[in-house]
């Protein structure tokens, strides 16, 4: 990880800290950092993490069981969902070493990372970091969040103004084609790691990318020792597709059709700029699995290394003191979540139609 962007992940692990340097001790959010740290929110659960890498551990080892077993048949294709599912869970255990939300040791942290992301799905997690640190910093800001960047789907009429040819169809069509085009993810984000090997230092490109061709050497070893090469294609497309949808689904619902910060104007604080950007999905037990917390999107980016078992319990505390600073808390429906982000991505395409 560059030197800057690790510098902005140490600063914003815990909220402690704003970016822009604006965040003090008389800020509108130190009472409330005060108050989660008070109740021990911040302290780490690493038993808890523990238990669930190993029961998830053992479900990948299942399904990949359950599929020596059914052997070279097309049956095995209904085993490319409990698969996607499992490397779902794996990415979120990936998402959460990133964050020291398992362990404040940065060594052991990374060391998570390498196994789940670059060897378990072939994902490069020194990207997703930089990236996903990146867009902590400065949620929806359209020149610094990579995430609302000019990419396959555009979040502005300014940047759909800009677009031509076939990319100008595609935005006047962005909202109805997301969920299908979710299906490449999976394949997408192998192919954004190998890209990134580029721009890391000598010896962490070569461990990153020692991992990643491991992790295809695995993939490609089981599957052409338990089917054929025409089937081991068909589940592989299949179970990308999946996993590229379901991973996809818990990450749309977070900011897209929220606050999006003027770039021009002044600076947001930290507690601003990271519940104004953000939107929470109700539920309860189911919800918080399939979304691997990620539900909890407001408490989350106001405190990044806050373990995700805990992210429910700070919930009620970040309600009541963003009502107390009559602030907006942004709360819905899983369903209701989706339609907001699409319609959100149907707006911005509208000038084109």
């Amino acid at each position: 990880m560059p030197q800057a962007v690790a510098t902005v992940a140490q600063n914003t692990r815990d909220g402690s800290e704003d970016p822009a340097g604006r965040q003090g001790s008389g800020s509108d959010f130190a009472p409330l950092l005060k108050t989660v740290k008070g109740q021990g929110l911040l302290d780490r659960r690493t038993g808890w993490y523990a238990a669930g890498i190993a029961v998830n551990l053992v479900a990948l080892g299942a399904v990949i069981t359950g599929m020596a077993l059914l052997g070279d048949t097309w049956w095995n294709l209904f085993l490319a969902l409990p698969l996607a599912i499992v490397w779902t869970r794996t990415a979120f255990v990936g998402h959460d070493a990133g964050h020291a939300q398992i362990t404040g040791d940065r060594k052991a942290s990374r060391i998570i990372g390498f196994v789940h992301a670059n060897l378990l799905l072939g994902m490069n997690e020194a990207w997703w970091n930089d990236k996903h640190v990146r867009h902590h910093a400065n949620p929806n800001h359209i020149d610094k969040d990579p995430d609302v960047g000019v990419g396959a789907l555009v979040w502005t009429q300014k940047q759909a103004a800009e677009r031509e040819g076939f990319l100008r169809w595609l935005t006047r069509n962005q909202a109805r084609l997301f969920f299908p085009m979710l299906l490449l993810e999976g394949i997408a984000l192998k192919i954004y790691g190998f890209q990134y090997l580029r721009n890391q230092p000598v010896r962490e490109r070569a461990l990153s990318g020692l991992l990643l061709v491991g992790h295809l050497a695995l993939y490609a070893t089981l599957l052409l020792t338990v089917m054929s090469p025409g089937k081991a294609v068909v589940f592989a497309l299949v179970h990308h597709a999946l996993f590229g949808l379901h991973l996809g689904m818990a990450f749309a619902p977070n900011h897209k059709g929220m606050e999006m910060p003027d770039p021009d104007g002044d600076r947001w604080g930290h507690l601003q700029r990271q519940v104004l950007t953000s939107r929470n999905v109700r539920g309860a037990f189911l919800t918080d699995w399939f979304l691997g917390g990620l539900n909890y999107q407001i408490e989350h980016h106001l405190f990044p290394s806050m373990p995700r078992p805990h992210l429910r319990l700070a919930q009620p505390l970040v309600k009541a003191h963003c009502a107390e600073m009559g602030m907006p808390y942004a709360e819905t429906g899983l369903i209701e979540s989706y339609r907001q982000a699409l319609a959100h991505m149907h707006e911005v395409g509208e000038p084109l139609r």
